[in-house]
Order: structure tokens, then sequence, then C-alpha cells
């Protein structure tokens, strides 16, 4: 292949078969001293990147012969460093996380924004120019149940990572409140790894006592226990060479967090009660809705574990930070529970929309998803209205949460008791004020916690956001039984 002089153009390959987005792709990019094809099927495609140099290719998804991920696969098979930029309109990131998985350098959703556009031909042609002897231009002025749904630019990114590492046995967490989905994209790394025909099995820390969780993940010998009055296979062993999802981990006790980390270390482990030393190949991936750093800092987590989980890291935003993904999310709900329960095709009203758009969500799309399966159970019409969705027919409290708000609220009532009793408080207190103020706070919160939940130390550490064994430890503390 001939080497192209420095001071060429850079030329750039447009797959895509829709002529209005061709015309606004070559009037928007030759001012940019671009040279510009254009190929409307995957063969021709081909042939070009065949016949060619490109140093770059904008490749549509969707085209009338070949799918564009065959027209990927083809190009990086046969010119591996030739970058190509994934172009598609589809609502679903399955096909984000197919691109990057088979090789894709970037991926855009359509309608474009010409400048976000501008400046990824720019990097890629720049990062790529010294190895294709070319100069770098500067920048100028319907899926399927258990697909990850969601368009917005972070949704995006979180699938072009998932495509990224899947393939590898890299360790993933997943951090995001409940309810974002983290099982979601644990069972999406699964399924678009290397691993995809072994075992995957799911483990809620939080659910199980702490012995329970210790024989779940790694098995007990008979007799080791009361009770066990057989053998078990635990999690690990029973996924051997496949993936592991340890949800809620940080729910998890340091004892049972050393041993989680030898299996990541070195692969290994014994059963409960057991001497033998056995062996896996399992791939983990844990999920939480805490955060690791303030349980470290509290000394709650191990932070070789955390470091171990974390070489690569994703975070689910909150539904009220990415509301733009609510009415994709709308559709898939409304035909994935008419489809369920039989029902003809669903519509939902705008104003009932509007409504859904407003709230802030604080159950994230899991909210969502049990008020449309409520909406659409009962409905009777073709059309949902907003008296069928509980949060806003006034079954559930609608407020428009300002979360932004909250902290300095809390700080305004706090400070109306705390200046009014300031000088009693330096008099009980003496040096210790803030040891003994922050004491009695949250002597008082994990109190009413408890009052408010009967009892229930479960529903408690949930309500309060700490793990079990904190809130354990705070009740022997302070004497709350």
């Amino acid at each position: 292949m001939t080497t192209v002089a420095t001071t060429a153009k850079a030329r750039l390959l447009i797959v895509e078969d829709d002529a209005n987005i061709v015309d606004s792709l070559q009037e928007y990019l030759t001012n940019f001293n671009y040279a510009i094809d254009v190929a409307a099927t995957g063969n021709e495609a081909l042939d070009k990147v065949t016949s060619g140099e490109y140093n770059l290719v904008l490749l549509d998804v969707h085209l009338p012969d070949l799918s564009g991920m065959e027209v990927l696969k083809n190009i990086k098979e046969n010119n591996s460093d030739l970058p190509v930029l994934v172009m598609t309109g589809y609502i679903s990131t399955d096909s984000a996380i197919e691109a990057m998985k088979l090789g894709a350098h970037e991926f855009i959703t359509k309608p474009f924004d010409l400048d976000q556009l501008s400046g990824m031909i720019n990097r890629l042609v720049k990062k790529t120019a010294p190895i294709r002897g070319l100069a770098p231009f500067s920048k100028a002025p319907k899926p399927e149940e258990g697909t990850i749904i969601g368009m917005t630019p972070e949704m995006v990114e979180i699938a072009k990572i998932i495509g990224q590492v899947a393939r590898s046995d890299a360790s993933v967490l997943i951090l995001g409140e409940s309810g974002t989905g983290k099982e979601l994209v644990a069972r999406s790394v699964y399924a678009n790894s290397l691993r995809a025909d072994k075992p995957f099995l799911s483990v809620n820390c939080a659910a199980l006592p702490e012995t329970l969780l210790e024989s779940e993940l790694f098995g007990h010998e008979k007799g080791s226990f009361t009770g066990a009055y057989t053998r078990k296979l635990g999690k690990f062993e029973q996924c051997n060479a496949g993936s592991i999802f340890l949800d809620e981990i940080a729910d998890m006790s340091l004892i049972t967090q050393s041993k989680v980390l030898r299996v990541l270390q070195q692969q290994e482990f014994e059963r409960v009660g057991g001497n033998s030393t056995i062996k896996v190949d399992v791939r983990v991936i844990a999920a939480t809705n805490k955060s690791l750093v303030n349980l470290i800092k509290d000394g709650q987590f191990r932070v070789d574990l955390y470091y171990r989980l974390k070489v690569v890291s994703l975070y689910l935003p909150p539904l009220r930070e990415r509301r733009a993904d609510i009415p994709l999310l709308a559709d898939h709900f409304i035909r994935m529970y008419a489809r369920q329960t039989n029902r003809k095709e669903l519509h939902i009203s705008k104003e009932a929309l509007n409504g859904l758009m407003k709230y802030p969500w604080p159950g994230n799309v899991r909210e969502l998803e049990n008020n449309f399966h409520s909406a659409v159970v009962m409905s009777k019409g073709d059309v949902l209205m907003p008296e069928h969705f509980p949060i806003l027919s006034g079954e559930v409290e609608n407020v428009e949460l300002d979360l932004s708000q909250v902290e300095d609220d809390y700080c305004k009532m706090f400070s109306d008791i705390i200046d009014k009793n300031f000088e009693k408080i330096i008099s009980i207190s003496g040096d210790h004020i803030y040891q003994h103020l922050n004491s009695a706070l949250e002597k008082a919160m994990i109190s009413a916690a408890l009052k408010y939940t009967k009892s229930n130390q479960v529903k408690s550490s949930e309500l309060l956001g700490v793990s079990r064994n904190t809130l354990r430890d705070r009740i022997s503390k302070y004497g709350l039984f």
C-alpha cells in the first residue's frame, strides 16, 4: 500500500444508506478539509476499504444488505488498525456493546451533535495519523427483556465500556443507587464475555446472615456446624470457569471479605469446616449502592479487596439524572407487560408521560417498571392515563424532591436547635463538642429507625443506608436493645 504524504487530506468513508444523513455529514465535514467517500451498502463499503486507503470509517449499524456489525467484523479482521466510528439510531445499548466488542473505536447515536462528532473524528484521525502517514487536522468552529435501555450519553458510555471489558477476565465493580439496574449490567458483562457458555450465579450478600453467606459462597463439609448433614458445594465451586455476581458486597463481613480476596488473588479457598484447598477459575463481578470509600474509612471494608474488585468500575446514574431515557423505558415496559398479559398494543397519554418525566424516581428504573406493570394490569382501555400510575394517582406521595436542597434543609434544622442551646452544650461537653454531638445524633437516628421499623434490623440498615454489621455495632455501642 502506498504511503500518503503528510500533507494529504485525511480521507473518510461514510457508510450510510440515508441520503439526507449523507448530505448533512458531507456538507459539515468538508469544512474541515477532509476528503470524503460514500458507500450506501455494506458490500460497497468493503470493496472501497479493500481498494483504497482511509483514515476513518463512519459506519451505520443498519444497512440494506449486510449488517453494520458484519461490515465492522470484516474490516477489523483485514485492516485492524483502521479506526471505525459506529453510528445508530436504535434505542438499545446492545449495538454499542457489540460494536465495542468487535473493535469499534467510537460509537455515537442519531441525531448527531455535530460538534461532538467532529471532535470524535478529529481525535481518531489525530491518534492514527502517525501510523497511517497523515497529518492531523484541528477541530472546527426495539429490544428484548433483559436489555439495557437508554441512549443518553451516560448509558452509551456504559455500553461502550461493557463492550471493551467483557471479553477480558478483569473484575468489575458496579456502583449505583438501588434500582438502577446493576444486576442487568452484570449479566450483560457476562453475556458478552468468553465465559458466556459457562455458569453465571448471583448472590445477594445483604440477604443472608454472615454464617450462611460464607457457606453459600464457599460451601461446607458434613458436620461442620449444626444442621450441616451433608457436604454442600458453594457458589464459587458451582460456577467454576464461569462468573459470579456478588450483589450488595458492602454488607459482607470483614471475615468473608478476606476469603473473597483470597479467591481473587489466588483462585482458591476451603469449604467451611474443611481443610482441602479447592482451586477455581471464576470471574468476579460485584455491585453496591453504598460508598466503599467511606466504609474503608470506617474500617468496615478492606481496602485491598476494594482495589481487587475495581479493576474496572462502572457507575450507573440514577434515573432522575437521565430523564431523557424515560420515554424509551416507557415504550419498553409497555410492550413487555402488554405481551405478558396478552393485551393489544397499548399507548401512554402525553399527560401521563409528562407526569412521569417530572417525578424524581427515588426507586429508579425498578420503581418505574413496577409502575408500568401496575398501570398495564389496571388499565382497561388502549391508553395509559395518569390515574393508572400509582405515583401519579396519589397512591404514592408525589413530591418533586429537590435533592440539592436536602443537606441545606438538614443544616438549618440542626442549626436552629444547636444555636439556641450552644452555651449549655459547651458547659456539658467541654472540649469534646464535636464527638458528643455526632454520637448523640447517630444514637438518635438509629433509635428512630428501630422504632419506625419495629426493631427490624434489616429494614433499619436499609433505611439508614448502613451495613447490618455497622448497625449491630452501633446498637451494642449505644445500648439500643
